[in-house]
């Protein structure tokens, strides 16, 4: 059997250690497209103060937002409805939540700041023909205003185009309309009902969590990173 990723997290003031899940949770919800008003003025911030480049992820600014955006309360209605579905019941409400903009996304994972969390996002931008990409576990999921998905911090991904196999930076260059919306919230991987959903092993290593001071994703026993064009795994320098 091939090695499994460990995911060193805080808790508190101390590392824990768990596994990498594998499963993905998506679907899609009926949520209504933002204002015209507000996407210009999304636009205007990303091209004025953002200045997003290739593979870039970044945060608008939620509050602003929500004071333009009468549609945010069903979005989160939307998304809360879905979560329940899936025995994740009032997860949401208690979780932070940030508004982001990427123009693709080179392959990544997120677990060296947000280890001791899963992610939920929900896609507000039409279909531009992109995907959000798993390569370890093979799921590809087609990106529309709606599509929502749950998954673990530590597994790697990126938003490639629909035809590609890997993350190019010529496919977002130019003129071309690729920039994603999308809502994010932090679901607490501690939780009892994100860590059932997911799968989650607790406390694998803990001789190792005692040595570290920082989060940290190890294979194979050592340090690992993600490739940001193909998402493999490979061994930290």
């Amino acid at each position: 059997m091939a090695a499994r990723p460990v995911s060193y997290y805080w808790c508190g003031e101390v590392i824990r250690s768990r596994s990498v899940s594998d499963i993905v949770l998506s679907g899609t919800v009926d949520v209504p497209a933002p204002p015209a008003r507000l996407t210009a003025d999304w636009k205007r911030d990303i091209s004025l103060r953002l200045n997003l480049e290739p593979g870039d992820v970044e945060a608008l600014p939620l509050p602003r937002a929500r004071a333009r955006w009468p549609g945010y309360g069903q979005c989160v209605q939307a998304v809360s409805g879905w979560m329940r579905t899936l025995g994740l019941q009032e997860v949401l409400a208690a979780s932070d939540v940030a508004l982001m903009a990427c123009r693709g996304a080179k392959y990544h994972h997120d677990a060296e700041h947000y280890g001791g969390m899963a992610f939920c996002n929900l896609f507000l931008s039409e279909d531009r023909g992109l995907d959000l990409h798993f390569p370890v576990t093979g799921h590809r999921i087609h990106l529309t205003r709606g599509t929502v998905v749950i998954f673990d911090t530590g597994q790697p991904h990126a938003v490639i185009e629909r035809r590609s196999s890997g993350f190019h930076a010529a496919d977002f260059s130019g003129d071309r309309d690729c920039i994603q919306i999308f809502l994010t919230w932090e679901l607490p991987i501690e939780n009892v009902n994100v860590g059932h959903a997911l799968g989650i092993a607790f406390d694998l290593d803990p001789t190792t969590s005692l040595l570290l001071d920082d989060e940290q994703v190890w294979l194979n026993g050592v340090r690992a990173t993600v490739c940001p064009a193909s998402g493999r795994w490979s061994q930290a320098d």
